[in-house]
C-alpha cells in the first residue's frame, strides 16, 4: 500500500489531521491500535478553546458541537469561603470557552472521515516505523507494509511514535506533581452554570460537566491513591465538603458512571520531529489538566501540520515542514507554564508551611481583584489566537 501521510493513532490530533488534509486534497491512512467503540468511548477532555471550536466549525465537522456544546463566558474561583468570577466577556470580549467531550469530537471526526472515504483502520496490531531518516519511510503492521512520503506520530504519551526517535535525538522536559486527579462522571444535572475551581485546606476540587444531564468532578489525591478506597458515598462527601464552601450552594448528587485517577504531570520532548516523522499532541507534551489545555495543544499542532504539510506536497518546499516545532513549540511552553501556575494555584501542596500557603491566598486576591492579572487568566484560559503565535 502506499499513501503521502500515513498516521499513527485515531484520537483527535490524527484524526483531525486527516480531515484536514484531505481538505487540501492529500491522502493519509490513519491507524489505530484501539477499536473504534473504544475511542469513541474514551471519556478525556472536554473543554475545548475558542480557536479550537473555531477550527472545527472552518472543517465542516462542528454541527453538532454548536448544537450541542454549552459556550462558557466565565469561570469561578472559590476559596476561603467565597466565589469569584473570571468574566471572559469582560476581559477578553468575543472569545469565550465550549464544553464539549473529546469522545464527541472524535466522533464527529470519524464519522466525516468515513463519510468521506477516508480509510481508518482500527485494532491495528504491531506497528512499527521504518527508515524515518529517509524521504521513504514506512510503516508496518500486521504483516501489512504502508509507504508514504511523511508519518505522523499523533498516538499520545506511552505511543510508538516518539520511542522510534534514536537516543541522543530529544530533550524531555519533565516535572511530576505530588498528587493525582480522581475525576468521576456522573448522571446528575451540573450544580452550577459554569466550571468552578475549588481551592480548601483539603485538596483541590472541580466541578465541570459534560452536558445539561452529565456532570464531570475532580479531586485533589495522593499520586498513589487506591480507586478502590472511594466508594461513591466517601467521594460525594469529600465532593461535599470541598465544594459547598459558600452561602446558598448544595452540590446535588447521582449516580456515578465512570471514575478513575489521573496522574499530574508536566511533559515536553524537543524537537517535535526527525527526519520523516513528526509528532502531534499527546506524542510531543504533556500538560497537568488543570488549565484544559491538553486537546486544544494537539488542535493547534495539526493546524501547523496540516500547513506545512500543504506546502510541502504543493511544490516540494521543506522549509515548512522544517520549521515544524520551532513554529509549535512557543504555544507549548505558554500552555505549560499556564498549567503550572493553575495547578499551583489551586492545589494544595503537603511541602508548604504557612507562610507558603498565605502566598497562595494572596495570589488568589490578586487574580480576583485585578483587571490585568484576571485578564492574564482569561486570555490564557481560552486561548490565545493563532495569529499571535511567533517562530
Amino acid at each position: 500500500m502506499r499513501t503521502q501521510v500515513g498516521i499513527i493513532g485515531a484520537g483527535p490530533a490524527g484524526l483531525l489531521l486527516s480531515h484536514l488534509l484531505h481538505l487540501r486534497g492529500i491522502e493519509s491512512v490513519v491507524l489505530e491500535r484501539r477499536s473504534r467503540e473504544y475511542v469513541e468511548r474514551r471519556v478525556r477532555a472536554g473543554v475545548l478553546e475558542q480557536g479550537t471550536v473555531d477550527t472545527l466549525v472552518e472543517a465542516g465537522v462542528g454541527e453538532r458541537l454548536k448544537r450541542e456544546g454549552l459556550p462558557h463566558h466565565g469561570i469561578e474561583l472559590r476559596y476561603g469561603g467565597a466565589g469569584h468570577r473570571i468574566a471572559f466577556e469582560r476581559l477578553v470580549p468575543g472569545r469565550s470557552i465550549t464544553v464539549y467531550g473529546q469522545q464527541e469530537v472524535v466522533k464527529d471526526l470519524i464519522a466525516a472521515r468515513l463519510a468521506a472515504g477516508g480509510d481508518v483502520r482500527f485494532e491495528v496490531d504491531d506497528v512499527a516505523l521504518h527508515d524515518i531518516d529517509t524521504d521513504r519511510p514506512y510503516l508496518t503492521f500486521g504483516g501489512e507494509r504502508l509507504d508514504c512520503d511523511v508519518i505522523a506520530g499523533c498516538d499520545g504519551f506511552h505511543g510508538v511514535s516518539r520511542a522510534s526517535i534514536p537516543e541522543g535525538v530529544l530533550t524531555e522536559y519533565r516535572r511530576d506533581y505530588p498528587f493525582a486527579w480522581l475525576g468521576i462522571l456522573a448522571r446528575v444535572k451540573p450544580s452550577s452554570e459554569e466550571l468552578i475551581y475549588a481551592r480548601t485546606e483539603r485538596g483541590f476540587a472541580l466541578h465541570s460537566m459534560r452536558s445539561p444531564e452529565i456532570s464531570r468532578f475532580y479531586l485533589q489525591v495522593a499520586p498513589d491513591e487506591d480507586l478502590e478506597a472511594w466508594p461513591d458515598e466517601r467521594i460525594w462527601a469529600e465532593l461535599r465538603a470541598r465544594l459547598e464552601t459558600v452561602p446558598g450552594f448544595t452540590l446535588a448528587t447521582g449516580d456515578i458512571v465512570e471514575r478513575g485517577i489521573t496522574p499530574m504531570r508536566g511533559f515536553v520532548a524537543e524537537p517535535m520531529q526527525h527526519g520523516r516523522l513528526f509528532l502531534a499532541g499527546d506524542a510531543a507534551h504533556i500538560v497537568p489538566p488543570t488549565g484544559a489545555k491538553g486537546l486544544n495543544l494537539a488542535v493547534a499542532d495539526v493546524r501547523v501540520l496540516t500547513e506545512a504539510l500543504a506546502r510541502f506536497f504543493a511544490d516540494g518546499s521543506t522549509e515548512a515542514l522544517d520549521g515544524y516545532s520551532r513554529a509549535c513549540l512557543p504555544r507549548v511552553w505558554r500552555a505549560q507554564h499556564f498549567s503550572w501556575w493553575m495547578t499551583t494555584l489551586l492545589h494544595t501542596f503537603e511541602s508548604d508551611d504557612a507562610y507558603a500557603r498565605r502566598l497562595q491566598t494572596s495570589y488568589l486576591d490578586y487574580v480576583t481583584s485585578s483587571e490585568a492579572a484576571g485578564t492574564t487568566l482569561a486570555e490564557n484560559y481560552v486561548g490565545l489566537p493563532y495569529e499571535e503565535e511567533t517562530s
